[in-house]
């Protein structure tokens, strides 16, 4: 399942942080901005139960958040603003992060940190990374959650191209697919056209 999530304001948001003369600053206001607002539709499924209340004048037949509950995880560097965002909507989630760098050669990633906790079958997964390119970073990181016992994962992108969605879909067809905008191509580089460029480097001014 794949979902690109259309909000005039996510829209809005997505649009500026494709532009080239968005300083690193409104980036990351941007980025966690429209990971916010996105955020509440990936996080729509979220299972409930009821949970009674006291008003000030009576009683109330209320909800609460039953399991699965969410678990946060970030594709560093880059997918941290996001985590931040979805903290921000639930502050109770723990988050775990992958580390992992990319190949300029062969496009591969490359672990160099994780820290994820030890079972995850019993939540609803969120894997955060502002973009889903080539597919190969969120390929490893699934397989990595996988092996913690995840089955119910979501995938959480700001912009996608179209063959990294197809990839990821192909090798995962089980996890559900989010993203803020889909481009049609990569160029030779791996790199998302017309894309916003890194987005790690953009971020973070480097």
């Amino acid at each position: 399942m794949k979902k690109i999530i259309e909000h005039p304001l996510v829209q809005r948001d997505v649009t500026q942080l494709r532009n080239k003369n968005t300083n690193s600053e409104d980036f990351r206001r941007l980025a966690k901005r429209a990971s916010i607002i996105a955020g509440v539709e990936v996080l729509s499924g979220l299972e409930i139960c009821r949970e009674d209340v006291v008003t000030p004048l009576g009683p109330f037949p209320g909800i609460k958040i039953s399991k699965p509950f969410p678990y946060f995880v970030s594709i560093m560097r880059a997918g941290s603003i996001m985590t931040d965002a979805l903290h921000n909507l639930y502050p109770e989630a723990s988050i775990g992060h992958i580390g992992l760098s990319r190949n300029h050669d062969t496009l591969e990633p490359s672990q160099y940190y994780l820290n994820l906790a030890d079972d995850l079958s019993e939540l609803m997964v969120v894997i955060c990374d502002p973009m889903l390119a080539t597919a190969g970073s969120a390929i490893h990181s699934i397989n990595l959650l996988k092996q913690k016992h995840a089955s119910n994962i979501i995938f959480f992108s700001l912009l996608a191209s179209k063959y990294g969605v197809e990839r990821l879909s192909e090798a995962h067809p089980d996890i559900k697919i989010f993203t803020c905008a889909m481009d049609e191509e990569l160029n030779d580089h791996g790199y998302i056209l017309p894309g916003l460029g890194d987005a790690g480097d953009r971020l973070f001014n480097t």
